[in-house]
């Protein structure tokens, strides 16, 4: 049986940029917004020409398709046709698909929820990042507490029973009892799904530049510490717990049967394919997988269809960069994505996917790792423990030092 396919679609478009944003994205003009919408059909149709060329195969069945951004919300109800008009020309769609939209709280427009539900969308992810007004006003957020719950309960009462809200850990004038409150908010809403992040700090964001240079622009030095970040992290994952949301993956947290289908895939291998600014692709090939990834240069991905993808200079010819994944890449792969689900890795699966020999050579780096409280070996399987996933990219790093001697 082929596996089915998970469709991303980047919509990079906002009303404005938050200040610890490091996507490709921005404010942009509705005209420009219609170029783009247009490019990602065409972008659509040329996807199996594209999958030849990389020397992969594009399975036809979908059962997931996720709009991210950005705020795909702002696109207009007769943007979203066109896209799903275009999807159902070149694929099939199952009829239990997971259709997700991300959307800032307060920019879902009435009539754009309407026709999304009747195109068949099923799920909404609300990007709160925190329930304390004056933390998400510090960030260039444009909402408040009360409009978060009111979209939250207007959604429901739409019909859309699967939301998810994301929460950030970090923010500035963040503190542990106001962190406290946002999760008891969380909580309160009732929603069936919450995502939580650590505060990235890098040059990427204008917040994370500004921090690293120990500067007090964008209320950097109101950001707390990477300790108290963590230790709330913690909090979260206790309180969610206890309230019946169960960490399925280090950020994520879902009650029983809502976990996104979507992301999934990108945590067990499972092929999808990415449309729009930089927007990455997996998919299968006779001897394994192939990764590539568009181009994050807007005008690039509008003016110029050739330059689609990242590009490598190639003796003076512009040539996409498709990645290929050997075994050994699949084998690290599937080690440092699987062991971010809380369930961990099946040993069996993975020596009848690899080999015993394989997992022999890893034997001493994932000992090493339990014997330092960053793993649990538990019959066939192991999984990160408490500490491992406050630490993950440690322990990632300590699984591939084998396979990179």
């Amino acid at each position: 049986m082929v596996t089915p396919l998970g469709v991303y679609i980047s919509v990079p478009f906002c009303k404005a940029k938050c200040t610890f944003c490091n996507f490709a994205s921005g404010v942009f003009a509705a005209e420009r917004m219609q170029h783009y919408v247009d490019r990602v059909c065409d972008e659509i149709s040329a996807a199996r020409d594209v999958a030849a060329k990389s020397g992969a195969r594009l399975p036809e069945f979908v059962d997931t398709i996720y709009f991210g951004g950005g705020t795909p919300s702002l696109l207009s109800a007769q943007q979203f046709r066109q896209m799903f008009q275009r999807l159902r020309g070149e694929f099939e769609l199952a009829r239990d698909a997971e259709i997700t939209l991300e959307c800032a709280p307060g920019q879902l427009g009435d009539e754009t929820l309407d026709d999304l539900l009747r195109l068949g969308m099923n799920r909404v992810s609300f990007g709160v990042q925190s329930f304390v007004d004056r933390e998400t006003a510090a960030v260039g957020r444009l909402h408040t507490q009360r409009e978060c719950e009111a979209e939250i309960l207007r959604v429901h009462n739409a019909g859309i029973k699967d939301i998810s809200i994301d929460l950030i850990a970090g923010l500035p004038y963040q503190t542990r009892e106001s962190w406290q409150y946002s999760l008891d908010q969380a909580i309160a809403c009732k929603v069936q799904h919450v995502s939580v992040y650590m505060l990235e700090v890098d040059e990427e964001s204008r917040l994370g530049e500004e921090v690293l240079a120990k500067g007090t622009r964008y209320h950097a030095s109101a950001v707390p510490s990477e300790d108290e970040s963590a230790d709330w992290y913690q909090m979260a994952c206790e309180q969610f717990d206890a309230a019946g949301l169960r960490q399925y993956e280090i950020s994520n947290f879902a009650r029983g049967g809502h976990a996104s289908r979507h992301n999934l895939k990108y945590w067990q291998r499972l092929p999808y394919i990415g449309f729009g600014l930089d927007a990455h692709s997996m998919l299968p090939t006779d001897v394994g997988a192939v990764r590539f990834a568009n181009t994050s240069d807007m005008d690039a991905y509008i003016d110029r269809p050739e330059a689609v993808f990242r590009q490598l200079q190639k003796k003076n010819a512009i040539e996409p960069d498709f990645d290929v994944i050997d075994l050994d890449r699949a084998f690290e792969e599937e080690l440092f994505l699987g062991l971010r689900l809380t369930e961990g890795i099946d040993l069996h699966r993975l020596r009848a996917g690899f080999g015993e020999t394989m997992v022999q050579d890893a034997m001493s780096a994932l000992l090493e790792a339990h014997e330092a409280g960053l793993l649990e070996l538990e019959a066939d399987r192991i999984r990160l423990t408490v500490r491992g996933r406050m630490v993950s990219n440690e322990v990632f790093s300590r699984l591939l030092v084998p396979s990179a001697a």
